[in-house]
């Protein structure tokens, strides 16, 4: 299907909504679909809302209230509490879904007040090669989905980001803290806090992609292939940096920064 034509499938989808609250994070998915919205709704039918939590990368509110500034399209930060769940905290192959019923509960509740007649997120055709358990409470609670709907792809949203001239075209993938830590080990606010401040230290020494993926006191570092002998040259001021922040070992994936790698142990018997 050509990129114009999924665009005008998108754009068809979403006026059918009449009004609508957009799940957004900032990232380059989210972005889209809030700019793809007004170019459909008035504005005044139009609500972003972005979550903020422990799990949230304390530098992205910023970047997401000027996103939403420049599409020009309203913006409500709320804070959500899956943190208070032992569900989510114990880190269990399911966390993703209650983390996402706990935000999705409370859009849909804003929704309701705003008098919007949907909830809708950023998820594309592309995030079908990960495992997501969010997907269930996405489902449950019925949010739409337009951009996969539409049968848009990453690459997709990021060229016609472009075209439309959003800033977040090229946008780091976003994803949740949470998504640094194996299946299994508790979360918490602490834990949470350290890896935002380690990728925040590697962000700033000029790494575009990273994730820091912990392991108690061993933690593997991933960025873009391209950059791992950049890395390797800046071995000795990460190496103090990560210890001081508590970690006794720390290493580089050789394979570079992918998508989900946590979940590449995950097997059948594991999520039955």
């Amino acid at each position: 299907m050509a990129l114009q034509h999924k665009f005008t499938r998108l754009k068809r989808i979403i006026s059918g909504y009449k009004s609508c609250l957009v799940a957004f994070s900032g990232g380059v998915d989210s972005a889209f679909l809030l700019k793809a919205c007004s170019l459909v709704l008035p504005r005044e039918d139009i609500l972003a809302v972005t979550a903020v939590s422990a799990t949230y990368p304390k530098d992205e509110l910023r970047k997401a209230k000027d996103l939403a500034k420049n599409i020009g399209v309203r913006l409500k930060v709320i804070k959500t509490a899956e943190l208070d769940n032992e569900e989510f905290i114990e880190n269990s192959v399911s966390r993703c879904y209650f983390c996402k019923k706990e935000l999705f509960s409370k859009l849909n509740a804003i929704a309701r007040r705003s008098k919007l007649k949907f909830v809708l997120d950023a998820s594309n055709i592309s995030d079908k090669s990960d495992y997501r358990p969010g997907n269930i409470a996405k489902q449950e609670l019925k949010i739409k989905s337009p951009l996969l709907e539409a049968g848009l792809s990453k690459e997709d949203i990021c060229k016609l980001s472009k075209l439309l001239g959003l800033p977040s075209w090229n946008k780091p993938a976003l994803a949740c803290l949470a998504s640094r830590i194996p299946y299994g080990i508790r979360i918490t606010p602490g834990l949470l806090r350290r890896i935002d401040q380690a990728e925040a230290y590697l962000i700033g020494l000029g790494f575009r992609q990273v994730r820091l993926r912990h392991y108690n006191g061993l933690c593997r570092i991933e960025v873009e292939k391209n950059h791992l002998n950049r890395l390797l040259r800046n071995r000795q001021a990460i190496v103090e940096k990560l210890k001081d922040l508590g970690y006794n070992y720390i290493t580089l994936d050789l394979e570079g920064y992918r998508t989900g790698s946590l979940n590449e142990v995950i097997n059948e018997k594991s999520i039955s």
